[in-house]
């Protein structure tokens, strides 16, 4: 017999913990809701809001990056401008190739997992995982930047308290889930994109008048540059800024890693987003970059440069409405900076759940809490920036010598499993010397990009991501390489019960094993196992009730809770298939329970929460079944792993404490596997 139950994830009893946690990052939602997928999801727009805003919000800092390293020679950021457009609509044109090729997600770890090897997709998401807590720690510290210039001097001891609590805010309003967060900041986006196109266009406007003057002295002043350093010097000068600019690219590879938050279809929306991040972003850059060069912006160590062509450009308004437009500008700036940094806690722990899914990471980030978020995930990525926001002091030169490297790693690994992809399909039906050309240009761009930035980057303190991120990588191998050695155990487990348990079979009378004749026995006692799948530790936890219980229990109830995780939780048809081999197990064991004479009874349901699924099953079961043992069992380790505590779960000890509170035994076996 089975009976399923698909809960709601609703809580009983609310603690005041979980009154504070209903408080501030919401209750938990409802999995019944056949629309929730739909309701999770977000259109082009907002996925422009929440998944685009890092990199438009580069703008704030990559162009100002490649600027400071044209001081003495403004005329030639045209020239930067220009190339960093068209770096841009390059990698922006092969990431729609990406998102076409996978329309689930196809991120660089995924790109590399599939279409190069699975090592070489870890060592993109590794790359990727601490790029993403970079982006959090350098956008929160460049948005405390862009509004404590609007500040006056003696305010900025008090910028690094600010920074950490943007990113505090940022870990809260992320367990509360993605849409929730990005819905909250659209009025910021969209103030952020009005102030700033009025200031470009206002800039280039007020100089078209004497637009030959400025093109004559613009002109005159390239040509002083090419005759008094050469061509190979001048040349040189643009690459390294051009290069130093890097950090304008960060946000591009976040659609293709987001596209299991985007609404159907997936591709089609992933495009427009791609589209409206590629036209705003090209757009400021280039009017970022001239307005520069047209208002000669010079340094200034207390302000960004933004901020300073701001108060240039609006010098001649009136006193009020230029300091109220600086003002709204660069608060826009700070905020929208903040809005960047979800692209840090929507992809960051997605890209952590896949390689978790994958064995390369511990198991539990690719759990979801019962808001449905990647909760482990979020407060890793939120604490990993608030180490390196208090270690760096939020200083954004400093982090921006950190950033821009890993996401070229990616970058890069992306183009080379396109690129072979499209070789691969030559001769084919599909028009492969195209999109061969564009994922050929885009790697020649972007290994071109990282070879330039590691060079220019290592000894100022690039050598210390490329530490942080080799120590990630060796963790993820050692991780990989236990949980492959548990899974043969757990196999050689699994086979050796099923032996014994075909050995005893065989040992009964045929009489015996007649499974239709089998009832629920209301004299005979009656064991309740707590199983996680069909396999080793269920059938063996079985197996241990029988030789250590001879003859007691005539009854067996199996309890099985399907956790949902990231992976399972992408559509309707996924949830519908686990839910069914949920179900298919707790009938595996209740046959098996009925070959050996006793009557057996699966109860499954499916939730976030094993625990709190399982209570809330036992309390039903409990006024029908009463004095039933409840067993469970637990794997143990002769020799322990230095991260076994992270990389498997002890659910059967969280359920003994809630059981023991309320007064239920339960007896745990130790299932020893090595």
């Amino acid at each position: 017999m089975t009976e399923g139950r698909h809960t709601g994830n609703s809580s009983e009893g609310f603690s005041f913990s979980e009154k504070l946690k209903n408080t501030f990052i919401g209750k938990a939602k409802t999995i019944e809701d056949k629309g929730l997928f739909h309701k999770l999801t977000l259109v082009a727009f907002f996925a422009w809001i929440g998944l685009g805003a890092d990199g438009i919000s580069s703008s704030c800092y990559g162009p100002e990056e490649a600027y400071r390293n044209l001081i003495g020679h403004p005329s030639l950021a045209i020239f930067v401008a220009l190339g960093t457009v068209f770096t841009i609509i390059i990698i922006s044109s092969s990431y729609n190739q990406i998102v076409r090729l996978f329309p689930h997600g196809g991120g660089g770890y995924l790109v590399g997992s599939k279409l190069l090897s699975p090592t070489t997709g870890m060592i993109s998401g590794s790359a990727l995982i601490i790029d993403y807590v970079l982006t959090i720690t350098l956008s929160v510290s460049s948005g405390a930047d862009a509004l404590f210039s609007f500040f006056p001097v003696t305010w900025l001891p008090y910028k690094l308290s600010f920074a950490v609590a943007g990113v505090c805010f940022l870990i809260l309003l992320n367990l509360r889930g993605v849409k929730e967060s990005v819905l909250s900041l659209t009025p910021i986006f969209i103030i952020f994109i009005t102030t700033h196109v009025i200031a470009i266009l206002y800039g280039i406007f007020i100089h078209a008048s004497n637009f030959s003057v400025v093109a004559s002295q613009t002109t005159h002043e390239i040509n002083s540059t090419f005759s008094q350093f050469g061509f190979f010097a001048t040349f040189f000068i643009i690459l390294r800024a051009y290069s130093m600019g890097a950090g304008t690219y960060t946000g591009i590879e976040a659609v293709s890693n987001g596209m299991p938050i985007l609404r159907e279809p997936k591709v089609a929306t992933a495009r427009k987003t791609m589209f409206l991040m590629v036209l705003s972003l090209s757009f400021m850059v280039l009017g970022l970059m001239i307005c520069y060069m047209l208002f000669n912006v010079q340094l200034d160590t207390h302000k960004t440069l933004n901020a300073v062509l701001f108060e240039n450009l609006t010098a001649g308004w009136a006193p009020f409405w230029s300091r109220s437009f600086v003002f709204i500008t660069l608060i826009s700036e700070a905020a929208l900076l903040l809005v960047a940094a979800q692209t840090g806690f929507i992809d960051g722990p997605r890209i952590m759940a896949n390689m978790a899914i994958d064995h390369w990471l511990p198991k539990r980030f690719a759990s979801l809490s019962d808001r449905l978020v990647t909760m482990n995930g979020v407060l890793l990525m939120g604490t990993g920036a608030l180490i390196l926001m208090i270690i760096s002091k939020g200083s954004v030169t400093l982090l921006v010598v950190l950033y821009s490297i890993n996401v070229f790693i990616t970058f890069t690994i992306s183009q080379v499993g396109m690129v072979k992809h499209w070789w691969q399909m030559r001769g084919k039906q599909v028009p492969w010397k195209r999109k061969l050309a564009i994922n050929g240009i885009g790697l020649i761009l972007t290994s071109f990009i990282l070879i330039s930035v590691i060079i220019l980057k290592f000894e100022q303190g690039g050598w210390v991501t490329l530490l942080i991120t080799g120590l990630v990588i060796l963790i993820a191998i050692n991780i990989k390489r236990h949980y492959f050695k548990t899974a043969v155990k757990l196999q050689k487990l699994r086979l050796g019960a099923f032996k014994e348990i075909e050995k005893l079979i065989g040992q009964r009378p045929c009489e015996d094993r007649n499974l239709k004749k089998i009832r629920f026995n209301k004299e005979g006692k009656t064991a309740i196992i707590l199983v996680s799948g069909f396999g080793g530790t269920g059938l063996y936890t079985f197996l241990r009730i029988l030789e250590n219980f001879k003859g007691v229990y005539h009854n067996i109830v199996f309890v099985r809770v399907g956790i949902l995780n990231s992976k399972i939780y992408r559509g309707t048809v996924e949830l519908e298939h686990f839910k069914k081999q949920v179900k298919e197990d707790g009938d595996k064991y209740v046959t098996i329970a009925n070959q050996f004479g006793l009557y057996g009874k699966s109860i499954w349901t499916i939730g976030t929460d094993p625990v709190n699924e399982i209570y809330r099953i036992v309390k039903r079961i409990r006024p029908r079944l009463s004095g039933a043992a409840f067993f469970g069992g637990q794997l143990v380790f002769s020799k322990a792993f230095y991260l076994s505590k992270l990389l498997h779960n002890h659910t059967i000890f969280s359920i003994q404490k809630r059981f023991f509170k309320f007064g239920i035994p339960i007896v745990i076996f130790p299932i020893k596997i090595d």
